[in-house]
């Protein structure tokens, strides 16, 4: 493999590794802080005790996650350094703003207010604690805000011109500057659609953990019997703390399904306008076509690895779907991917020039397998929390005395199933929306095309050898942070909330602290 491939392939890795903990951390850290939020707000004592343990439940995994992954995200930034150094000489000067604003202001904000509220707990008046919780939570949307900033200019280059002189990206005043990086209209579509895929993860996160601690602490109150001091204190358990957060988690996974829904369609026909060859790619519609389908099976041939529409067959097609997905216009012309490519190379040229001044020959296309199939696999994992959301809402439906909890083991094991889904939900559409992008790194704006860069014009000259033993000490590595972070992560989710016990001379609850025993 060349140093391209091998580049390409650290990238993806590295990045789709770290995004395993983004999601989580940002959704996590809102429902934490909403958690927080509700205990603080009760006034019943019971009830201020249940969403106070599971605050300092959940807020420890939180806690284990940030860790985990600041240590994989300091790398990301290291590559364009690295291996992308043609990139960052082109465009460092506009991409390394939001990248500063990220590292300088939201990083600080959430790293700072976490430790306060780690070691605040008794120590803070409560509210100023309850706002340190809240501050990690904007601080981590405001991270999120300045990468996809960054990264949405990648996709749609604003604010910048071509400086002729250097050869080089610069922020353009006359276009706004970095007003207009921080505004781009792909960023703003971008930011409520990832935010939403992260409120989905941590939702299902929720869910998952507390509906299997329900199911055993209701098992486990009928097998010692409801009348017995044991059996009831489990029953308030299940009834009283894990079913709220079920709950809790269930309507975390509504609000952030239909923020995705609406996003995802706003963004769909933005990446129409900006980018038809992604669009034709997300369905493997390789002639202009009007009316466009969209197809729920399509096989390939023995070039289906490629981008190579010979391939391509269609077998079950759901017509017009994907005109009115880029337009919502069931009748609307979409170009295919030949016709798109055959437009590039009329307009950017039939031959492009690599890093090391060669002449290669230029194709526009992406890679249709794993455009295809990272699209659709994007949507249908979600499948499974709707699943799931609908199940729990059967199961502890009714209200006060009425109020239901399930012994429903296969419910316990499908939700912890279900955990993972929003994960990979996440991971495919991020490989969608940067696989889709190539051949571009920077791809142009069709307004004004002047700043582009294709992939291949963008990596750095190292030798192969040094590529590959990077690529092979950080793929062990990570394989090594995925066993302690799994470790942990089951570890204090399988602990659970102890049962609160009474002091007998002031009769309250006892509040177990976040537990450090890592």
């Amino acid at each position: 493999m060349e140093a391209l491939d091998l580049a390409r392939w650290q990238f993806g890795i590295t990045t789709v590794y770290h995004f395993i903990f983004v999601p989580l951390t940002i959704g996590l850290s809102l429902l934490v802080a909403m958690m927080q939020t509700v205990a603080v707000r009760s006034k019943d004592p019971v009830r201020k005790d249940a969403w106070t343990r599971l605050t300092k439940f959940f807020g420890s995994m939180l806690i284990v996650n940030f860790g985990i992954g600041i240590a994989t995200g300091i790398v990301q930034e290291f590559q364009f350094g690295m291996n992308w150094s043609e990139y960052a000489r082109y465009v460092g000067d506009v991409f390394g703003a939001p990248l500063a604003l990220e590292g300088l202001l939201a990083f600080f904000l959430e790293s700072v207010f976490l430790g306060l509220w780690i070691f605040g707990w008794n120590k803070l008046p409560e509210k100023i604690h309850l706002l340190t919780i809240w501050m990690v939570a904007i601080g981590t949307m405001l991270s999120a805000y300045f990468i996809i900033a960054a990264n949405s200019f990648m996709q749609h280059p604003v604010g910048a011109m071509l400086n002729p002189e250097t050869g080089r990206a610069e922020l353009d005043p006359s276009q706004g500057s970095i007003l207009s990086v921080l505004t781009n209209v792909t960023t703003l579509a971008a930011f409520p659609h990832v935010i939403s895929g992260a409120w989905l993860v941590a939702a299902a996160f929720v869910t998952g953990v507390a509906g299997w601690h329900m199911v055993r602490h209701h098992n486990k109150a009928r097998q010692l019997g409801l009348d017995s001091v044991d059996g009831a204190e489990h029953n308030l358990m299940s009834r009283n703390v894990f079913r709220p957060a079920v709950r809790f988690g269930v309507v975390a996974m509504f609000v952030s399904a239909v923020v995705l829904v609406i996003s995802g369609d706003f963004q769909a026909k933005i990446m129409f306008e900006q980018q038809p060859m992604k669009m034709a790619s997300a369905e493997a519609l390789c002639e202009t076509q009007s009316g466009a389908p969209f197809s729920i099976l399509t096989v390939g041939g023995p070039n289906a690895f490629e981008a190579d529409c010979e391939s391509v067959t269609h077998l079950i097609e759901v017509p017009y779907v994907t005109s009115i997905l880029a337009t919502y216009d069931p009748g609307a012309t979409l170009q295919g991917v030949d016709d798109l490519n055959a437009q590039y190379k009329e307009q950017f040229g039939e031959t492009t020039t690599d890093i090391f001044g060669n002449e290669v020959e230029a194709d526009y296309r992406p890679n249709l397998f794993v455009t295809y199939w990272s699209f659709r696999l994007m949507i249908g994992l979600a499948a499974f929390s709707a699943i799931v959301a609908f199940w729990a809402l059967w199961v502890t439906r009714g209200k006060g005395e009425n109020a239901r909890t399930t012994g429903s083991k296969a419910f316990a094991w499908f939700t912890v199933l279900a955990i993972p889904m929003p994960f990979l939900a996440n991971s495919a559409g991020w490989v969608f929306t940067e696989m889709g992008r190539q051949p571009w790194v920077v791809h142009p704006n069709p307004l004004d095309p002047t700043v582009r860069l294709m992939t291949i014009q963008g990596v750095s000259s190292n030798p192969g050898w040094m590529v590959l033993t990077s690529l092979v000490t950080f793929t062990l590595l990570y394989g090594v942070l995925a066993v302690v972070w799994f470790y942990l992560m089951r570890k204090a989710a399988l602990k659970g909330i102890p049962i609160p016990q009474r002091d007998e001379q002031t009769d309250e609850l006892d509040t177990p602290a976040i537990s450090f025993g890592y």
